[in-house]
């Protein structure tokens, strides 16, 4: 199996730390839309009464700062850094078009999703305000 047959068996959405969040936004009352393809970056909730929308961040993929699963692998690093370089600007330009568009704009990150009580909380003042 190639490089590219093994990034296309990556999921883009569905994944453990995208239902979470789901489920604990759900569990507080909030009720939003999944992936809407229309905003940049096809957030992973949008609540869009509010014009807010929350991106679920992979460590590694989206290259989060200080922690240990961001790291760049040490193997084909002509591959990997060019391609998380390329997620990390990507990410900056939708969150930049988002808010020009009047959108407020939450990420969390797939480590704060393991701390449940933390991360409802993060939730719950981001939508509150």
């Amino acid at each position: 199996m190639n490089r590219s047959e093994n990034m296309r068996r990556i999921r883009s959405k569905d994944m453990r730390p995208e239902l979470a969040v789901r489920s604990l936004a759900h569990k507080l009352g909030y009720r939003f839309r999944l992936h809407r393809k229309d905003l940049p970056g096809k957030p992973d909730l949008v609540f869009v009464s509010q014009r807010k929308v929350i991106f679920v961040h992979g460590c590694f993929w989206h290259s989060h700062q200080g922690c240990k699963s961001a790291h760049i692998p040490k193997s084909n690093l002509s591959y990997w850094k060019p391609k998380l370089e390329r997620n990390q600007a990507r990410d900056a330009m939708s969150l930049e078009k988002l808010s020009r568009d009047g959108w407020k704009c939450l990420i969390i990150w797939e480590c704060e999703t393991k701390d449940e009580v933390w991360a409802g909380k993060r939730i719950r003042n981001f939508l509150r305000k």
